[in-house]
């Protein structure tokens, strides 16, 4: 079996490697080759009996896609992509890298003439307010931000290219990812991880929301899962709906907060400082808030059921199970 991956080098697609050269199969099949590209060069394992191959450049470039795509790999995860913070900031950066990068992979597999799976990473930022209480499959995906409106054609995209036989494609909806390990990036929902990774090291965190703002959230561990599932699953019972809300933990801030304390104790929670940001609010207010993701449960997937959960899943995945507050 052979694999692509676009954004080999963000923290999803190292951590889907890692999974990958740890199973060495994918849906009972040995992986022989790994295709990793990205924007800066990732990070390429070794893999005894596996040829892997870092491609770097610009997904968008001419010919870029047609060169990965001539591989003909059997799966490919397209998780490449800027982050929403920055697609809102520069407009004409999110459509080249979102779309343009996007439309030029999906043509590429048409044009090669085979049908590979193709597993893509959208967002939940393909909804917009007004929103009820618990937001349920069938909601109208009305994006408010750059961000979300490149996903929402990424998905009909997908559904498209897919419904006409030129692959067969999956997209995952993800909640926002949270506890991200690493540094902070120019994500809008960068500060939802901070408030609970920068605290467990025993750092100061910056809050620039309310702390009533409720969002839905999963482990990078349970991200990784969802993308294997999503590239073994049988597309019969997906149906034509091709773009899937994959579960999570609903949560306010304020309960973000009292998990961190019962987890970590009152001297990290201490370290998270108030300080309001309208940029930040002005995108964050017109987030989804809870999902009902029935068809992805049925399907399979899933995810942690308490946000003290993920926040164990980041000590143990990411601080060798040491708390340093």
């Amino acid at each position: 079996m052979r694999i692509l991956i676009t954004g080999a080098a963000g923290m999803v697609g190292r951590k889907l490697i890692a999974r990958l050269a740890k199973d060495g199969a994918l849906g009972g099949r040995k992986i022989a080759a790994l295709d990793l590209h990205d924007i800066v060069p990732p990070q390429a394992p070794v893999l005894e009996g596996v040829g892997i191959t870092p491609h770097t450049g610009d997904l968008a470039a001419p010919g870029a896609t047609a060169n990965l795509v001539a591989l003909r790999p059997d799966v490919i995860f397209h998780l490449a992509g800027v982050v929403s913070g920055e697609a809102e900031a520069n407009f004409d950066l999110g459509y080249r890298v979102n779309l343009d990068g996007t439309r030029a992979l999906f043509d590429a597999i048409r044009l090669a003439g085979f049908a590979p799976r193709v597993v893509f990473t959208s967002s939940i930022a393909v909804f917009g307010a007004p929103f009820p209480d618990v937001i349920p499959d069938e909601f109208h995906p009305t994006p408010l931000t750059s961000y979300g409106t490149q996903k929402l054609i990424g998905e009909a995209l997908l559904a498209d290219y897919t419904r006409r036989g030129f692959f067969d494609g999956i997209g995952i909806r993800l909640p926002t990812i949270c506890v991200r390990p690493g540094k902070p990036n120019k994500a809008a929902s960068g500060f939802f991880s901070g408030i609970i990774r920068e605290p467990l090291s025993g750092h100061e965190a910056i809050l620039p929301v309310p702390r009533s703002v409720v969002h839905t959230h999963a482990s990078p561990r349970s991200a990784v899962n969802f993308l294997i599932h999503a590239a073994q699953i049988d597309g019969a019972p997906v149906g034509p709906r091709r773009n899937l809300t994959m579960p999570g933990v609903a949560v306010s801030v304020g309960e973000q907060i009292e998990a961190l304390e019962r987890v970590a104790g009152a001297k990290a929670v201490k370290l998270i400082r108030e300080e309001p940001d309208e940029t930040i609010w002005g995108i964050v207010k017109g987030w989804p808030t809870r999902f009902e993701a029935r068809r992805s449960k049925e399907l399979g997937f899933a995810a942690e059921t308490s946000f003290d959960e993920i926040i164990r899943v980041h000590i143990e995945d990411e601080l060798g199970g040491n708390i340093r507050s």
